[in-house]
């Protein structure tokens, strides 16, 4: 009788394809699922599964990417779905921890902690990633082995560059709107879907996933009318404007502005 694995979804576009090519290539034991987000035909992967959710009218569809991953992977018979941005590559307990944890958290959302590599380190050898694992300051880190619930006020904290669940739990959180395309918003209404609906977020202590090195811009002024019209969704929603740092980073270069209802270009 042959065991079901977990499965890892990532989604994936042309500009990160090497990125998620070395991810694959680290991910032992488990159904590989891949979401295709661009609007090109997607290369050959080494994946077990690949599937296109094109972009929408205001750019790419993540938050429906990532419902339809969790979706194959949940008809694939997995007993766990692990989700991996596409610039991470799991360490080699990042399976077992979070397997572990959902042994004695079953009902949980998981997080794992993320370091964030240097251009210098090789993210296809596994003893450079230990050598370079330092957790993000801004998130818990358990002991190795151990988990840690997260407190109301850390669902904030919640990112979709590595976390896992039960069939189940995802079941149960309803997914990600998928009223949110282009960048940013969808990962913390997400987060406060799932504290509304009282399910348990916990940190995962061990399960290292590493951020491949990519320059970027903070704040990401490509994506300036994605948050604002991202942010005003989540408003409307949640009563809070999420990305509230970049938005006052935008509001001091005099990109913004504050019109007594919401924020909107100068």
């Amino acid at each position: 009788m042959t065991t079901a694995r977990p499965a890892v979804v990532t989604l994936c576009s042309t500009p990160r394809l090497a990125h998620v090519r070395n991810q694959l290539a680290a991910i032992d034991g488990a159904t590989r699922i891949v979401v295709w987000v661009g609007d090109d035909p997607h290369p050959a992967l080494d994946a077990d599964h690949v599937l296109s959710v094109p972009p929408g009218d205001e750019g790419l569809r993540l938050a429906a990417a990532r419902n339809a991953g969790a979706s194959l992977a949940i008809d694939t018979g997995a007993p766990l779905l692990v989700f991996l941005d596409a610039d991470c590559v799991p360490g080699t307990a990042l399976l077992p921890r979070y397997l572990q944890a959902a042994e004695r958290l079953p009902g949980a959302m998981l997080c794992g902690p993320v370091t964030y590599l240097s251009p210098d380190v090789d993210a296809t050898d596994a003893a450079a990633l230990v050598r370079a694992t330092a957790p993000h300051p801004a998130r818990p880190d358990p002991t190795d082995g151990a988990e840690q619930r997260a407190t109301a006020d850390e669902y904030r904290l919640f990112w979709s560059l590595s976390f896992a669940a039960t069939p189940e739990t995802w079941r149960r959180s309803g997914g990600f709107d998928e009223g949110y395309e282009g960048y940013g918003g969808e990962d913390t209404d997400f987060a406060f879907t799932l504290r509304a609906a009282g399910i348990p977020l916990a940190w995962v202590g061990g399960a290292h996933a590493y951020h491949q090195h990519h320059e970027t811009s903070s704040p990401p002024w490509q994506h300036l009318d994605d948050i604002l019209r991202n942010g005003e969704r989540f408003a409307a929603r949640w009563g809070e404007w999420p990305m509230s740092g970049w938005i006052d980073a935008f509001a001091a270069a005099g990109a913004v502005m504050w019109d007594g209802r919401t924020w909107r270009r100068t």
